[in-house]
């Protein structure tokens, strides 16, 4: 009974992360500490699937159980963080608004996450943007220490959020395909993997252009452009 639990334990530890997180970020106006908190939620969410393949544990309750924990850690945080930087620019002109928009991250993420689990089609390869992918791009914002969301001539940063958190909701329950990021260790030639390598050599010059943590979301999105562009015929 312990060892069928174990699996559980890691996700319900991927959702206190995730409640935590939304506490850091409107309790306490602490994005960056909400954005380590997701970071560390993402890392229980990888490690939960893996334990319980390890195991042999793996259930239906557990798939469920994830799914909840992603909605709060990879929906629901990601949210809070949004409203928080955007709102000490913007002060109360536009909450409500604020408030609609951002709700629908968690909205989105929500369904994502049902449609995925009923969906067959996933096992090798994602169809649509993956709800911690989507969170990543936040935490990769929120963690960029040179930007200075409080300044009061930043209103415009928080219309560039709310497009972004708009196109990014689409993309989630999109049909986009979704590259794998797997080589094919048998044959590591360009022909066979040369999406995976172009993908490698610009996430290197993102990484080298930016030297902050922008590079993160830089890199998701980088990633959502090449798929867009190289797996259209596959859709």
């Amino acid at each position: 009974m312990i060892k069928r639990q174990i699996p559980n334990l890691i996700t319900l530890c991927n959702l206190a992360c995730g409640v935590l997180s939304v506490f850091a970020a409107i309790a306490y106006q602490a994005p960056v500490q909400a954005a380590l908190l997701i970071c560390l939620g993402i890392l229980f969410d990888f490690f939960d699937g893996m334990t319980a393949r390890l195991l042999g544990v793996s259930s239906p309750m557990g798939k469920e159980l994830d799914s909840l924990a992603d909605v709060v850690t990879s929906g629901v945080a990601p949210a809070a963080i949004l409203f928080t930087l955007c709102y000490w620019p913007l002060g109360h002109l536009g909450l409500r608004w604020l408030l609609i928009l951002f709700l629908l991250i968690p909205l989105f993420a929500a369904y994502r996450l049902a449609k995925f689990n009923i969906d067959t089609r996933q096992s090798h390869s994602f169809l649509g943007l993956p709800v911690p992918s989507q969170a990543l791009v936040w935490v990769g914002v929120a963690l960029t220490q040179s930007i200075d969301y409080s300044a009061t001539g930043t209103p415009w940063l928080t219309v560039v959020f709310v497009a972004l958190s708009l196109v990014l909701d689409v993309l989630m329950v999109s049909e986009l395909p979704l590259f794998s990021l797997k080589f094919n260790f048998k044959d590591l030639s360009w022909k066979t993997n040369s999406i995976q390598y172009i993908f490698l050599i610009v996430c290197a010059v993102i990484i080298a252009l930016l030297h902050d943590w922008i590079a993160i979301s830089a890199i998701i999105l980088w990633y959502v452009v090449l798929s867009l562009f190289t797996q259209r015929k596959h859709a």
